[in-house]
Protein backbone atom coordinates (compact mmCIF):
# COMPACT_ATOMS: atom_id res chain seq x y z
CA UNK A 1 0.00 0.00 0.00
CA UNK A 2 1.38 3.43 -0.68
CA UNK A 3 -0.08 6.15 1.54
CA UNK A 4 0.14 10.16 0.92
CA UNK A 5 -1.45 13.18 2.89
CA UNK A 6 -3.64 15.59 1.09
CA UNK A 7 -1.77 18.50 -0.10
CA UNK A 8 -2.44 21.96 -1.84
CA UNK A 9 -5.82 23.29 -0.61
CA UNK A 10 -7.17 21.50 2.64
CA UNK A 11 -10.24 23.29 4.39
CA UNK A 12 -11.13 21.16 6.37
CA UNK A 13 -7.43 20.28 7.54
CA UNK A 14 -7.06 16.96 6.52
CA UNK A 15 -3.29 16.40 7.50
CA UNK A 16 -4.16 17.26 10.33
CA UNK A 17 -6.73 14.82 10.61
CA UNK A 18 -4.48 12.09 9.31
CA UNK A 19 -6.26 11.53 5.58
CA UNK A 20 -4.12 9.85 3.37
CA UNK A 21 -4.55 8.31 -0.35
CA UNK A 22 -3.92 4.48 0.11
CA UNK A 23 -3.43 2.74 -3.05
CA UNK A 24 -3.92 -0.86 -1.90
CA UNK A 25 -1.68 -3.22 -3.04
CA UNK A 26 -2.03 -7.23 -1.89
CA UNK A 27 -0.61 -10.23 -2.83
CA UNK A 28 -2.79 -13.21 -3.33
CA UNK A 29 -2.92 -14.96 -0.47
CA UNK A 30 -1.22 -12.89 1.79
CA UNK A 31 -3.51 -11.56 5.02
CA UNK A 32 -5.11 -8.73 5.95
CA UNK A 33 -3.46 -9.07 9.19
CA UNK A 34 0.13 -9.18 7.42
CA UNK A 35 -0.64 -5.89 5.52
CA UNK A 36 -0.03 -2.90 7.68
CA UNK A 37 -1.00 0.36 6.72
CA UNK A 38 1.73 1.77 4.69
CA UNK A 39 3.01 5.07 6.29
CA UNK A 40 3.67 7.97 4.49
CA UNK A 41 5.67 8.03 0.95
CA UNK A 42 6.37 4.19 2.14
CA UNK A 43 5.71 1.45 -0.44
CA UNK A 44 5.54 -2.21 1.14
CA UNK A 45 7.00 -4.17 -1.80
CA UNK A 46 6.23 -7.57 0.41
CA UNK A 47 2.43 -6.73 -0.43
CA UNK A 48 2.20 -5.69 -3.94
CA UNK A 49 -0.50 -7.33 -6.52
CA UNK A 50 -4.18 -6.78 -6.32
CA UNK A 51 -6.54 -6.28 -3.61
CA UNK A 52 -10.05 -8.73 -4.51
CA UNK A 53 -12.89 -6.42 -4.41
CA UNK A 54 -15.58 -9.46 -5.38
CA UNK A 55 -14.72 -11.24 -2.43
CA UNK A 56 -17.33 -10.82 0.53
CA UNK A 57 -15.29 -11.71 3.03
CA UNK A 58 -12.59 -9.12 1.42
CA UNK A 59 -14.13 -6.51 -0.41
CA UNK A 60 -11.48 -3.98 0.10
CA UNK A 61 -8.87 -3.60 3.00
CA UNK A 62 -11.55 -2.71 5.93
CA UNK A 63 -9.30 -1.87 8.49
CA UNK A 64 -7.28 0.34 6.82
CA UNK A 65 -10.43 2.00 5.21
CA UNK A 66 -12.23 2.47 8.21
CA UNK A 67 -8.84 4.38 10.17
CA UNK A 68 -8.83 6.30 6.99
CA UNK A 69 -12.42 7.12 7.47
CA UNK A 70 -12.06 8.17 11.21
CA UNK A 71 -9.48 10.13 10.32
CA UNK A 72 -10.77 11.99 8.09
CA UNK A 73 -14.03 12.70 9.81
CA UNK A 74 -11.72 13.61 13.06
CA UNK A 75 -11.34 17.60 12.28
CA UNK A 76 -14.47 18.44 10.35
CA UNK A 77 -16.39 17.01 13.32
CA UNK A 78 -14.79 19.18 15.81
CA UNK A 79 -15.22 21.71 13.62
CA UNK A 80 -19.13 21.86 13.40
CA UNK A 81 -19.52 20.28 16.60
CA UNK A 82 -21.99 23.26 17.58
CA UNK A 83 -23.76 22.76 14.34
CA UNK A 84 -24.42 19.21 14.19
CA UNK A 85 -25.37 16.23 17.54
CA UNK A 86 -23.44 14.13 15.59
CA UNK A 87 -21.02 13.50 12.03
CA UNK A 88 -23.31 12.44 9.06
CA UNK A 89 -21.39 10.41 6.26
CA UNK A 90 -23.15 10.26 2.98
CA UNK A 91 -22.61 7.08 1.12
CA UNK A 92 -22.83 7.22 -3.15
CA UNK A 93 -23.43 4.55 -4.76
CA UNK A 94 -24.29 3.54 -8.38
CA UNK A 95 -26.22 0.77 -7.17
CA UNK A 96 -29.05 -0.16 -5.91
CA UNK A 97 -30.08 -0.28 -2.78
CA UNK A 98 -30.19 -4.13 -0.52
CA UNK A 99 -33.24 -5.80 -1.47
CA UNK A 100 -34.15 -5.73 2.47
CA UNK A 101 -31.99 -3.94 5.15
CA UNK A 102 -33.67 -6.61 8.23
CA UNK A 103 -31.68 -9.56 6.05
CA UNK A 104 -28.32 -7.26 5.02
CA UNK A 105 -26.23 -4.82 7.51
CA UNK A 106 -28.00 -1.17 6.66
CA UNK A 107 -24.68 0.16 5.51
CA UNK A 108 -21.64 0.36 2.97
CA UNK A 109 -20.84 -3.84 3.77
CA UNK A 110 -17.18 -3.74 5.14
CA UNK A 111 -17.48 -0.43 5.79
CA UNK A 112 -20.24 -0.29 7.99
CA UNK A 113 -19.16 -3.17 10.18
CA UNK A 114 -15.72 -1.82 10.35
CA UNK A 115 -17.13 1.41 11.40
CA UNK A 116 -19.19 -0.20 14.15
CA UNK A 117 -15.62 -2.62 15.15
CA UNK A 118 -14.08 1.39 15.35
CA UNK A 119 -17.05 2.59 17.63
CA UNK A 120 -18.98 4.51 15.39
CA UNK A 121 -22.74 3.28 15.94
CA UNK A 122 -25.31 4.93 13.83
CA UNK A 123 -27.65 6.69 15.98
CA UNK A 124 -25.24 7.23 18.57
CA UNK A 125 -22.27 9.08 17.33
CA UNK A 126 -22.76 9.52 13.71
CA UNK A 127 -25.48 8.70 11.06
CA UNK A 128 -25.25 7.77 7.18
CA UNK A 129 -27.29 9.38 4.70
CA UNK A 130 -27.14 7.04 1.24
CA UNK A 131 -27.79 7.81 -2.00
CA UNK A 132 -28.22 5.06 -4.69
CA UNK A 133 -28.25 5.55 -8.70
CA UNK A 134 -29.69 1.92 -9.56
CA UNK A 135 -26.81 1.64 -12.32
CA UNK A 136 -27.97 4.63 -13.69
CA UNK A 137 -25.10 7.15 -14.74
CA UNK A 138 -27.01 9.88 -15.71
CA UNK A 139 -28.09 10.56 -11.93
CA UNK A 140 -24.91 10.44 -9.72
CA UNK A 141 -24.54 14.01 -10.11
CA UNK A 142 -27.69 15.07 -8.70
CA UNK A 143 -27.27 12.38 -6.05
CA UNK A 144 -23.76 14.21 -4.87
CA UNK A 145 -25.54 17.58 -5.27
CA UNK A 146 -27.88 16.16 -2.95
CA UNK A 147 -25.44 15.14 -0.40
CA UNK A 148 -23.71 18.23 -0.49
CA UNK A 149 -26.69 20.38 0.23
CA UNK A 150 -27.34 17.97 3.22
CA UNK A 151 -23.88 19.36 4.43
CA UNK A 152 -22.12 15.88 5.20
CA UNK A 153 -19.04 15.98 6.79
CA UNK A 154 -17.57 12.98 4.58
CA UNK A 155 -18.31 11.26 1.56
CA UNK A 156 -17.94 7.32 0.19
CA UNK A 157 -18.81 6.84 -3.10
CA UNK A 158 -19.08 3.37 -4.41
CA UNK A 159 -18.88 2.44 -8.15
CA UNK A 160 -15.72 2.90 -9.18
CA UNK A 161 -14.92 6.05 -11.43
CA UNK A 162 -18.26 7.61 -12.08
CA UNK A 163 -19.31 7.73 -8.63
CA UNK A 164 -15.79 9.30 -7.56
CA UNK A 165 -16.09 11.45 -10.27
CA UNK A 166 -19.64 12.91 -9.80
CA UNK A 167 -18.33 13.40 -5.54
CA UNK A 168 -15.69 15.25 -6.90
CA UNK A 169 -17.96 17.59 -9.16
CA UNK A 170 -20.40 18.20 -7.04
CA UNK A 171 -17.80 20.05 -3.78
CA UNK A 172 -14.28 21.14 -3.45
CA UNK A 173 -14.14 21.33 0.49
CA UNK A 174 -16.08 17.89 2.02
CA UNK A 175 -13.61 15.14 2.41
CA UNK A 176 -14.22 12.30 -0.39
CA UNK A 177 -12.78 8.36 0.29
CA UNK A 178 -13.22 6.14 -3.56
CA UNK A 179 -13.12 3.15 -3.89
CA UNK A 180 -12.22 0.57 -6.45
CA UNK A 181 -11.26 3.42 -8.58
CA UNK A 182 -8.81 1.43 -11.16
CA UNK A 183 -6.30 4.39 -12.45
CA UNK A 184 -7.15 7.44 -9.84
CA UNK A 185 -4.09 9.33 -10.97
CA UNK A 186 -4.99 8.44 -14.69
CA UNK A 187 -8.49 9.51 -14.32
CA UNK A 188 -7.68 13.07 -12.92
CA UNK A 189 -9.11 12.26 -9.80
CA UNK A 190 -5.99 12.78 -7.78
CA UNK A 191 -2.27 14.73 -8.85
CA UNK A 192 -0.74 11.42 -7.49
CA UNK A 193 -0.55 8.79 -5.22
CA UNK A 194 1.96 10.00 -2.64
CA UNK A 195 0.22 13.71 -2.37
CA UNK A 196 -3.07 13.21 -3.83
CA UNK A 197 -3.86 17.06 -3.09
CA UNK A 198 -7.29 18.53 -3.25
CA UNK A 199 -10.02 16.77 -1.03
CA UNK A 200 -10.09 13.03 -2.08
CA UNK A 201 -8.61 9.86 -1.47
CA UNK A 202 -9.20 6.74 -1.59
CA UNK A 203 -8.67 3.02 -2.91
CA UNK A 204 -7.50 1.31 -5.76
CA UNK A 205 -8.52 -1.65 -7.26
CA UNK A 206 -5.38 -1.74 -9.88
CA UNK A 207 -7.46 -2.67 -12.33
CA UNK A 208 -5.59 -0.85 -15.52
CA UNK A 209 -2.18 -2.90 -14.43
CA UNK A 210 -3.98 -6.07 -13.89
CA UNK A 211 -6.08 -5.90 -17.74
CA UNK A 212 -3.44 -7.54 -20.06
CA UNK A 213 -2.72 -10.45 -17.42
CA UNK A 214 -6.63 -11.23 -17.78
CA UNK A 215 -6.36 -11.05 -21.71
CA UNK A 216 -2.72 -13.15 -21.18
CA UNK A 217 -4.95 -15.76 -19.13
CA UNK A 218 -8.13 -16.21 -21.27
CA UNK A 219 -6.09 -16.37 -24.51
CA UNK A 220 -4.22 -19.56 -22.95
CA UNK A 221 -7.52 -20.56 -21.44
CA UNK A 222 -8.93 -20.73 -25.32
CA UNK A 223 -5.51 -20.92 -27.97
CA UNK A 224 -7.16 -21.32 -31.11
CA UNK A 225 -9.02 -17.84 -30.79
CA UNK A 226 -6.95 -15.06 -32.51
CA UNK A 227 -9.84 -12.57 -31.88
CA UNK A 228 -11.00 -11.64 -29.05
CA UNK A 229 -13.32 -8.86 -27.72
CA UNK A 230 -13.50 -5.92 -24.97
CA UNK A 231 -16.97 -5.45 -23.71
CA UNK A 232 -16.54 -1.80 -21.80
CA UNK A 233 -18.87 1.20 -20.83
CA UNK A 234 -16.82 3.68 -22.69
CA UNK A 235 -14.55 3.43 -25.99
CA UNK A 236 -12.34 5.80 -23.99
CA UNK A 237 -11.93 3.95 -21.27
CA UNK A 238 -8.41 4.17 -19.59
CA UNK A 239 -7.73 0.00 -19.94
CA UNK A 240 -8.43 0.07 -23.62
CA UNK A 241 -4.79 1.48 -24.46
CA UNK A 242 -3.04 -1.63 -21.98
CA UNK A 243 -5.06 -3.56 -23.38
CA UNK A 244 -4.63 -3.01 -26.84
CA UNK A 245 -0.69 -2.93 -26.81
CA UNK A 246 -1.05 -6.69 -24.76
CA UNK A 247 -3.05 -8.18 -27.41
CA UNK A 248 -0.63 -6.45 -30.04
CA UNK A 249 2.36 -8.24 -28.29
CA UNK A 250 0.28 -11.57 -28.54
CA UNK A 251 -0.47 -11.15 -32.31
CA UNK A 252 -4.62 -11.17 -31.10
CA UNK A 253 -7.07 -8.65 -32.64
CA UNK A 254 -9.24 -6.98 -29.78
CA UNK A 255 -12.57 -5.65 -30.62
CA UNK A 256 -14.07 -3.15 -28.24
CA UNK A 257 -17.62 -3.14 -27.58
CA UNK A 258 -19.10 -0.29 -26.09
CA UNK A 259 -21.54 -1.08 -23.89
CA UNK A 260 -23.89 1.60 -21.33
CA UNK A 261 -27.49 0.60 -21.09
CA UNK A 262 -29.18 -2.87 -21.35
CA UNK A 263 -29.86 -2.53 -25.08
CA UNK A 264 -26.69 -2.18 -26.06
CA UNK A 265 -25.47 -5.07 -24.01
CA UNK A 266 -27.69 -6.86 -26.05
CA UNK A 267 -26.13 -5.38 -29.58
CA UNK A 268 -22.71 -5.92 -28.43
CA UNK A 269 -23.21 -9.95 -27.91
CA UNK A 270 -25.28 -9.91 -31.13
CA UNK A 271 -21.86 -8.31 -33.29
CA UNK A 272 -20.02 -10.97 -32.07
CA UNK A 273 -20.93 -13.40 -34.67
CA UNK A 274 -20.00 -10.75 -37.38
CA UNK A 275 -16.76 -9.92 -35.88
CA UNK A 276 -16.26 -13.63 -35.73
CA UNK A 277 -14.83 -12.56 -31.95
CA UNK A 278 -14.08 -16.09 -29.98
CA UNK A 279 -14.03 -14.97 -26.71
CA UNK A 280 -15.00 -12.37 -24.79
CA UNK A 281 -13.72 -9.66 -22.01
CA UNK A 282 -15.93 -8.07 -19.54
CA UNK A 283 -14.11 -4.84 -17.91
CA UNK A 284 -14.43 -4.01 -14.45
CA UNK A 285 -16.84 -1.30 -15.09
CA UNK A 286 -19.59 -1.68 -11.71
CA UNK A 287 -22.44 -1.24 -13.81
CA UNK A 288 -21.52 -5.13 -15.12
CA UNK A 289 -22.47 -5.50 -11.57
CA UNK A 290 -26.19 -4.76 -12.24
CA UNK A 291 -26.28 -6.93 -15.31
CA UNK A 292 -24.72 -10.03 -14.34
CA UNK A 293 -28.02 -12.07 -14.94
CA UNK A 294 -27.94 -10.70 -18.64
CA UNK A 295 -24.27 -10.47 -19.44
CA UNK A 296 -24.89 -14.63 -18.05
CA UNK A 297 -27.49 -15.40 -19.86
CA UNK A 298 -26.24 -13.89 -23.49
CA UNK A 299 -23.15 -15.86 -22.92
CA UNK A 300 -24.64 -18.71 -22.64
CA UNK A 301 -26.91 -18.01 -25.90
CA UNK A 302 -24.18 -17.35 -28.14
CA UNK A 303 -21.54 -19.98 -26.65
CA UNK A 304 -19.00 -17.31 -25.94
CA UNK A 305 -15.92 -17.99 -23.46
CA UNK A 306 -16.47 -14.94 -21.28
CA UNK A 307 -14.30 -13.59 -18.41
CA UNK A 308 -15.41 -11.50 -15.92
CA UNK A 309 -13.66 -9.52 -13.32
CA UNK A 310 -15.84 -9.91 -10.54
CA UNK A 311 -16.09 -13.12 -8.96
CA UNK A 312 -19.40 -14.02 -8.33
CA UNK A 313 -20.67 -13.79 -11.56
CA UNK A 314 -19.34 -17.58 -11.89
CA UNK A 315 -19.91 -18.49 -8.51
CA UNK A 316 -23.52 -18.46 -8.35
CA UNK A 317 -23.70 -15.47 -5.29
CA UNK A 318 -25.89 -11.96 -6.36
CA UNK A 319 -24.47 -9.28 -6.51
CA UNK A 320 -25.95 -7.84 -3.44
CA UNK A 321 -23.32 -10.07 -1.77
CA UNK A 322 -20.49 -7.89 -3.39
CA UNK A 323 -21.12 -4.87 -0.90
CA UNK A 324 -23.96 -5.70 1.68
Amino acid sequence: MICGPAAGHDPHGWGAAGLRLCYVQVQPGISKEDAPLGSVGETTNRNRGATTFGRQSDPMRRRELVLLLSGAMTVPRALRAQQKAMPVIGYLSLRSPPASLGEAPRGPGPVHEGMSEMGFVEGENMMWEYRWAENHYDRLPALAAELVSRKVDLIVTNGGLPSARAAKNATSTIPIVFTAVGDPVGSGLVASLAHPGGNLTGFSNLTIELAPKRLELLSELVPQVRVIALLETSDTAPVIRNLQEAARTKGLQLHVLKAGTEDEIETAFASLIQLQAGALLVSSAIFFVGQRDKLIALASRYAVPTMYWWRFFVEGRGPDQLWH
